[in-house]
């Protein structure tokens, strides 16, 4: 073959000849002497001109770095939202998240669940029990944590499922090639594309056991969230009537300082007049100096226990501006019994509470792991089919028109993995009996917690009515020594004495009732059945 000045082939005689020795630079592309010869006529070695390739491939380029410069350029959050829209277009294909994560789950006994408002927190004051509860709910970090971990189990599920679908691959790619042949130099553009199936269809049970551990570890995860909500509102509960009781303590230990002065001011006037002695008002000033020591006492204790309520609600308020939360003032209104009795109590967590409920669920998905790792070294049979035009992806290019379909299924059989496979068995079975000491765990601390509550809610619930006698007798105590001190019957000992007393049984009874209503709830939390409305009927303000 032989090119003309005009860009022409001429077909040369047929004679017998040897093909020429393959340059250096000669490509495995270069066409032989009868393809050329049977070649129609073109003005070029190449069925398209080169400058059309370079064009479209130029354009092909100048796009895709468009697009990476302006990757770079955005702000990173409309870069990551760029990025989640090409990668996961649908939300949830195999509808692998639970209910709860678009409704919400109700506490039990509630109707509806908690709607937490995305805006900036707002704290009303004074500070109810409830309001402290739904803080915690929708700002504490252990809450928000078990919640995300709904969302992580619910996409292992989707992964588990997504085990029962094929895969495929498509792609696509130009090379360009430039040859010096003996006879002249060409350049040669060849466009690639492929597609690619493949399909898993029957395996030992790997992905159905697979499949039934992500739906166990997916209960877990929203069980597990429930008991820490449970956990959350308990702490809240322990924290807000300790707030609460050294609130109550601090205005006690102000209204005994207020007393103070007043005997302190009633003693310097009976010196005056000469009726007292100097004794008895340094003794009402000793008295005042106490008081003062221990209103400060006071105040620092419910400074303290306000801080502390203000990091298990989340934190809404910042800095010393915790210090100063005003909460709403104890009640001495008439409480109810306990429900049930201890044994009621525990028969009803064994099967309701969700902390018990995630380990037996863990228990569970550790069982189904064991089959899914012992059908991993079975046999399965793949289904792959593909197609392919121009050659096959990192080949070198195939002859121009190339088409090549395969179809196929094969069967997997594993011989011989250096035993791997028998010590991924133990291990999986180790993981059922630590899952098994863990529910023995729960167990344990879900009874025994619930055993101290109903013990110190039981108590509590004895002495409400031995404070109460002891609060009314103190106080007639006062009354009656303050009027025969003065008429100057009594002396400042007695005064001193019946106050200090007041003051002590004041602080009984307030103790009293704050660990009534403090263990009665956190019962009800230990055994899971803590919620909104419960709290409205009987945390009353």
């Amino acid at each position: 073959m032989n090119v003309d000045g005009g860009g022409r082939c001429r077909s040369l005689p047929e004679r017998p000849m040897k093909s020429p020795a393959p340059t250096p630079h000669a490509s495995p592309l270069t066409p032989t002497m009868k393809q050329m010869n049977r070649s129609k006529p073109m003005k070029h070695p190449m069925p398209m001109k080169p400058e059309s390739h370079l064009k479209q491939l130029k354009e092909i380029t100048a796009v895709l770095f468009s697009l990476a410069i302006a990757g770079t350029m955005l702000p990173p959050a409309s870069h990551a939202a760029m990025l989640d829209e090409l990668t996961t277009p649908l939300a949830d294909p195999l509808l692998a998240q639970p209910p709860v994560l678009v409704h919400g789950k109700p506490l039990p006994g509630d109707q509806e669940g908690l709607i937490c408002s995305p805006g900036p927190t707002v704290l009303r004051e004074p500070l109810s029990l409830a309001d402290a509860i739904d803080l915690a709910l929708c700002q504490h970090p252990q809450v928000q944590a078990a919640w995300a971990g709904i969302k992580v189990q619910a996409a292992q599920l989707g992964e588990a499922r997504a085990a029962y679908l094929p895969s495929v691959n498509a792609g696509a790619s130009q090379v360009r090639s430039k040859t010096s042949p003996a006879a002249g130099e060409g350049v040669r553009s060849t466009q690639s594309y492929y597609a690619a199936l493949t399909w898993r269809l029957l395996d030992a049970g790997a992905r159905a056991a697979n499949r039934r551990a992500a739906d166990a570890l997916l209960e877990a995860a929203a069980a597990g969230h429930d008991a820490t909500l449970q956990k959350a509102m308990a702490n809240v509960i322990g924290l807000y009537f300790d707030a609460q009781s050294s609130q109550a303590s601090e205005q006690a230990r102000a209204q005994s300082e207020a007393l103070a002065r007043q005997v302190l001011e009633t003693a310097l006037k009976r010196e005056q007049r000469g009726v007292g002695s100097r004794p008895e008002t340094l003794q009402a000033r000793t008295f005042v100096a106490k008081a003062e020591l221990e209103l400060g006492r006071a105040r620092g204790q419910h400074q303290k226990a306000l801080v502390a309520l203000n990091l298990a609600m989340g934190a809404p308020v910042a800095g010393e501006e915790a210090q100063t939360l005003s909460l709403v003032p104890p009640t001495d209104d008439d409480l109810p019994a306990l429900e049930l009795d201890l044994r009621e109590w525990l028969q009803t967590a064994r099967e309701q509470h969700p902390a018990i409920l995630a380990a037996q669920a863990q228990l569970d998905a550790s069982r189904e792991k064991v089959q899914a790792t012992r059908a991993e070294g079975l046999p399965s049979v793949d289904l792959s089919a593909g197609q392919y035009i121009n050659g096959r992806p990192n080949q070198s290019p195939g002859v121009r028109g190339e088409r090549d379909t395969t179809v196929g299924v094969s069967l997997n059989i594993p011989l011989f993995d250096g035993f791997s496979r028998t010590y991924k068995v133990r291990g999986a079975q180790g993981q059922v009996e630590l899952r098994q000491a863990e529910l023995r765990d729960v167990q344990a601390q879900v009874q025994g917690d619930i055993s101290t509550a109903y013990v110190e809610a039981s108590a509590a619930l004895r002495n409400l009515a031995s404070s109460r006698r002891l609060l009314e007798a103190a106080q007639s105590s006062v009354d009656a020594i303050s009027r025969k001190y003065d008429s100057g019957i009594a002396d400042i000992v007695e005064m001193l004495n019946a106050q200090a007393a007041l003051s002590d049984a004041s602080q009984e009874r307030i103790r009293t009732l704050s660990d009534w209503r403090s263990a009665r709830l956190r019962l009800l939390a230990n055994a899971g059945r803590m919620s909104r409305s419960v709290l409205a009927t009987d945390a009353k303000p």
